[in-house]
């Protein structure tokens, strides 16, 4: 039997693509004998050479198995789709539930238990006789690790005292998949990788502990892509750690806080989590959907609204249990010293103590053209900052980190 449906194609613009091989080792198909519209090389193409195309078309039926019942769907789509087909409802991200987060295939957030196996159903295809298994309960889920190595620098909350830019400030790991679409994202070559093996909560953790103990480190890190979006594996992480190391190290979450929602960040306190990064990036709707590419306005509304909230939360509830550190941007192509300075007013009304720091984001990506700040505009949007009453303000800088107060640590500086 044919089914008629309408269905998402990826086509090669020859002329934009430059050969830069990111979809053979990076972000690679899962179905290069036939597309099945899973987008997800449509994402992460950093010449954007790729171009969607609807078609209306027939296809054979197939039958796949869910949790033991029998369903007829299309062939040539994804597993994911194939089960919205028959009406089965991912959850939202952040959930503990299976979601479809980054729909790259980087985060696993999506899989389910297939033909016997966890696969992730964002970019397989589905094919006849397929079993499915919706329940995912007590099977260990499963992310793209990039890491463990030892950091100078740290993140969002990395304490700026501890930093130096001479000792190992932490041992971080860095996971695959995000839920915003950033055109100069700073990491893209992880954020978009969906080959690499994945790894448990306990593989990951045993990686970093090693890598903390044989450095010494003060802190354990874990940043992205976005971590928080495969809930499971993340909260199970930390919960290793945890068991792992002294209570005094630090056990830092490095987020965009779009997902952070009270009782996340409940879970995450209680599984261990000390130290949180959240990066709202700006204060405006209009500036966030140019920085993070999103293109829906109630999406972007909400993720911002979120991060906000739960830079409040964390300071009201856990400011005895968590260092707080909060991210901005700036670039002047991007957001204006006065949203900047909106921004700052924000953040000394919660606590002017909070530490900030702003990145100062640089050509990358799909957003090559950039040009990166100077450090006179960077020492002006710290400036910027501190009028507004902010104690602990650090600017990245292309001659390192500067902050606070008059402090200058950086291999170019001391």
């Amino acid at each position: 039997m044919t089914l008629s449906i309408r269905k998402a194609y990826v086509k090669i613009n020859r002329g934009l693509c430059k050969g830069c091989n990111f979809c053979k080792i990076v972000n690679v198909c899962h179905s290069p004998l036939a597309c099945v519209g899973c987008l997800s090389c449509y994402y992460s193409c950093p010449y954007e050479a790729r171009i969607i195309e609807y078609r209306d078309v027939n296809v054979e039926e197939i039958t796949i198995y869910v949790d033991g019942i029998q369903y007829e769907v299309p062939c040539g789509i994804t597993v994911a789709k194939a089960l919205q087909y028959i009406g089965f409802k991912f959850d939202r991200p952040g959930s503990k539930r299976p979601s479809l987060a980054c729909m790259t295939g980087g985060c696993w957030a999506c899989a389910l238990v297939i033909d016997g196996s966890l696969e992730r159903t964002c970019i397989m295809p589905v094919t006849n006789g397929m079993r499915i298994s919706t329940d995912v309960d007590g099977i260990e889920p499963k992310r793209i690790v990039h890491g463990p190595s030892p950091h100078r620098v740290g993140g969002k909350a990395t304490p700026w005292w501890q930093v130096d830019y001479v000792s190992y400030v932490e041992a971080a790991i860095w996971v695959s998949g995000c839920n915003l679409r950033c055109p100069q994202c700073q990491n893209y070559a992880i954020t978009y990788d969906n080959i690499s093996d994945a790894l448990t909560p306990k593989e990951a953790a045993h990686l970093v502990v090693a890598c903390h103990k044989e450095y010494n480190t003060r802190g354990i890190a874990i940043s992205g892509g976005e971590p928080t979006l495969n809930r499971r594996w993340l909260i199970e992480f930390f919960r290793e750690v945890t068991r792992y190391v002294k209570s005094k190290v630090r056990r830092h979450l490095d987020s965009n806080g779009t997902l952070l929602k009270p009782d996340y960040i409940d879970e995450l306190v209680e599984a261990g989590c000390n130290n949180m990064g959240v990066e709202p990036k700006c204060v405006n709707v209009e500036t966030y959907m140019r920085i993070t590419g999103l293109r829906d306005r109630e999406i972007a509304k909400e993720y911002l609204e979120t991060s906000w909230r739960a830079i409040e939360y964390i300071e009201e509830n856990y400011s005895d249990k968590v260092y707080l550190g909060v991210g901005l941007v700036y670039n002047k192509e991007l957001v204006s010293l006065d949203e900047i300075a909106e921004a700052g007013r924000r953040i000394a009304e919660i606590n002017p103590n909070i530490q900030v720091t702003v990145l100062d984001y640089f050509p990358a990506f799909r957003r090559r053209d950039l040009k990166r700040p100077t450090v006179k505009e960077m020492l002006k949007v710290k400036k910027t900052l501190e009028e507004q009453g902010l104690k602990t303000v650090i600017v990245q800088t292309e001659k390192g980190h500067i902050g606070p107060g008059d402090r200058n640590v950086s291999p170019l500086w001391i």
